[in-house]
C-alpha cells in the first residue's frame, strides 16, 4: 500500500508515464527521488506537521514532491498554476509553507514570491530554471535515498474558497500512522471502482485538483500505473487509452463534451476495449451528454459526489443513473441527512441542506467561523453547503450549490473576488456575479452591472469591464459576458438577492444545475 513496497517488489514497473513525452518513471525511481527529497526537506528544518507549497504544471517531479512530503509527516499544498501572484501568495502564506516549489511555467509569479515570503522559506525551481530559486534536482541528488528517522504519514492540505471569496485550506489531522497506511475513504472508493495493482489509470486533468492528485496517488499506493496528460486534448486522450490499454480514467464533463464533438470517424478510430471504468465528478454533467457517452462507451461511466473535505461521498453507476437520471447516487459509507435551515430533517423528496456523517473530520485552516458554519447545530454532521433531496430509495439529487459557487469546466469559481474588483471600476455603481448555463462548461461567469450612468450601458462598456477583470484576475474568474440593469435587488440591510437575478437565466432547466 505504498510506492516503497512496489520499489522492492516491482522496481522496474512504471509508476507513471507522461503522455506528451512518453517519459516513464519506475517505482524504483519514484521511491528513490522521494526519499532524497524527504532527506532534503528534513535538512532544511521541516518537521512533522509543517507544510510545503507546490505551484507547477503537470511535470515529472510532481509525484515525487507529494510522496516526499507524505513520507515526512508534512502537509503538501498544491496550488493552481492558473493563479496570479497575489492569489498564489495568499495560499503560500496562509498555509504557513516552509518550502515553495515552482516550475518555469510559473516564473511570472516568482519575483513576487521571492520578495514577500519570509527569508527562512526555501524556494526551489523544478524541471527547469527560475531566477532567484534554487535548482531542485541538483540539490535533491546530494542526499541519500534513505527514509528519514521516525517518519509518519503526511497528507494533502488543498484549498477551497471561503464565503468571502478567499480560499481556505481543508485541513485534516495528521493520523500519526506509518507511511504505508492508506486513507479509508480513498480505499473504499478504490475498491468500488476496482482499482488495483494491474490498473492503468488515465489522469487528464491538472494535478493540483483534489481528485486527480488523490486518485493518482491511490493507484501508486496499489502498484498500478498512472498515465498523466500534461494538457487535455480530446483525440489524444482516446489515443492514450488505446496505446497504454488504459483500464480506468477520471474526467470532468467538459472533457466529455470535447470528445463527443470529435468527428465520428475520429471517435471510431481508436480501440477502447481495455477501458472498463470512466469516473467523473467535480461538476454536474448535462444529462444528454452523459446519455451520449454511455451510448458510446457502454455502461462503464461512474459518477461520485464528494468534496475536498472528505466528509462523505455518494456514488452511482451507469445502470442506476439511467434509472434515476440526474442523481449523484447513494451514500458510499456513513449517512446522508437533508435538513431545513433550522437543522431539522425534512421528508423524503423535499429540498434541504445536505449533511454527511461518518467521513473524515476536517477544519478550514485559520478560519474557525467557516469551520463552525460547516457543522450541524446539534448533531455531529458536516455539510459542504450544497442543497438537494433524496428519494425513497436513498438516491441523492443536487439542486443548488454552496454560497453561489460557480463550477465551470470542473473548476470551482467563487464570485466575491470578481465582484470586489468590479465595484472599484469608476463606471460601476453595483455588481453581481454568478453562473449561467453553458453547454460546454456547465456554467459560465456572468456579471450583471448597475452602471453609474445607464446611458453608457452597452457593448463597449461590457468589453471594458471584462478587460479590466482580465488585467487583474485569473481569466477563469473573469466574466464571459456582462449585462446591465438600472438597479440591483438589494435589501435595506445591504444583502443582495442574487437569486432574483440568477433565476431568469436558469428558466427552462429542471434544476439550478446544467
Amino acid at each position: 500500500m505504498h510506492p516503497v513496497h512496489h520499489a522492492r517488489n516491482t522496481p522496474d514497473k512504471p509508476a507513471f508515464i507522461m503522455a506528451n513525452s512518453g517519459l516513464s518513471v519506475s517505482y524504483a525511481e519514484l521511491n528513490d527521488r522521494s526519499q532524497r527529497c524527504a532527506q532534503m526537506l528534513h535538512t532544511d528544518g521541516l518537521r512533522t506537521g509543517d507544510t510545503i507549497a507546490i505551484c507547477m504544471d503537470n511535470n515529472p517531479a510532481y509525484f515525487e514532491l507529494c510522496w516526499a512530503a507524505q513520507r515526512s509527516g508534512l502537509y503538501y499544498t498544491c496550488i493552481s498554476n492558473k493563479l496570479g501572484a497575489s492569489e498564489a501568495l495568499y495560499i503560500i502564506e496562509d498555509s504557513g509553507a516552509k518550502a515553495v516549489f515552482l516550475s518555469p511555467s510559473q516564473a511570472a509569479i516568482a519575483p513576487a514570491v521571492q520578495a514577500q515570503v519570509a527569508p527562512s522559506v526555501k524556494l526551489y525551481a523544478v524541471n527547469g530554471a527560475v531566477e532567484g530559486f534554487s535548482e531542485y534536482e541538483s540539490r535533491r541528488d546530494q542526499y541519500a535515498a534513505e527514509d528519514i528517522p521516525g517518519a509518519v504519514s503526511g497528507t494533502d492540505m488543498l484549498y477551497s474558497s471561503g464565503t468571502t471569496g478567499r480560499p481556505k485550506g481543508v485541513r485534516v489531522p495528521l493520523p500519526g500512522v506509518p507511511i504505508d497506511e492508506a486513507n479509508e475513504l480513498l480505499l473504499k472508493l478504490g475498491q468500488f471502482y476496482g482499482l488495483n495493482g494491474e490498473s492503468v489509470y488515465l489522469s487528464p486533468a491538472p494535478l493540483y485538483h483534489a481528485a486527480p492528485l488523490r486518485y493518482s496517488m491511490l493507484v501508486q499506493r496499489l502498484g498500478g500505473t498512472v498515465v498523466v496528460m500534461e494538457h487535455f486534448d480530446a483525440e489524444q486522450a482516446l489515443k492514450l487509452i488505446e496505446t497504454y490499454k488504459v483500464t480506468e480514467s477520471q474526467w470532468v464533463p467538459t472533457m466529455f463534451v470535447r470528445m463527443l464533438k470529435l468527428d465520428p470517424e475520429v471517435r471510431a478510430r481508436y480501440d477502447l476495449s481495455s477501458h472498463r471504468c470512466a469516473i467523473h465528478a467535480a461538476a454536474p454533467c448535462p444529462r444528454q451528454i452523459k446519455k451520449q457517452l454511455i451510448e458510446w462507451w457502454g455502461p462503464i461511466v461512474e459518477e461520485y459526489y464528494a468534496g475536498s473535505e472528505g466528509n462523505g461521498a455518494t456514488v452511482i453507476n451507469s445502470k442506476d443513473w439511467l434509472e434515476n437520471e440526474g442523481s449523484v447516487g447513494r451514500v458510499l459509507f456513513g449517512e446522508v441527512h437533508i435538513c431545513d435551515d433550522d437543522g431539522n430533517e425534512v421528508p423524503v423528496g423535499q429540498e434541504g441542506t445536505i449533511y454527511f456523517f461518518g467521513g473524515v473530520p476536517f477544519e478550514y485552516y485559520n478560519d474557525p467561523e467557516k469551520t463552525a458554519a460547516s457543522r450541524h447545530p446539534t448533531q455531529p454532521w458536516t455539510t459542504l453547503g450544497d442543497v438537494g433531496y433524496v428519494n425513497e430509495n436513498g438516491f441523492l439529487w443536487l439542486t443548488d450549490r454552496k454560497a453561489n459557487m460557480i463550477i465551470s469546466g470542473g473548476v470551482n469559481i467563487y464570485p466575491q473576488e470578481t465582484e470586489n474588483l468590479l465595484i472599484t471600476h469608476p463606471k460601476v455603481m453595483d455588481v453581481a456575479v454568478f453562473g449561467v448555463p453553458d453547454p460546454d462548461f456547465g456554467e459560465a461567469v456572468k456579471a450583471v452591472v448597475q452602471p453609474m450612468d445607464m446611458n453608457e450601458a452597452g457593448s463597449e462598456l461590457a468589453a471594458e469591464l471584462i478587460q479590466f477583470c482580465k488585467d487583474n484576475l485569473s481569466h477563469i474568474k473573469c466574466p464571459k459576458s456582462v449585462d446591465f440593469q438600472s438597479e440591483l435587488p438589494r435589501h435595506p440591510n445591504g444583502k443582495l438577492f442574487k437569486r432574483l437575478l440568477r433565476d431568469k437565466y436558469w428558466e427552462g432547466h429542471e434544476s439550478r444545475l446544467v
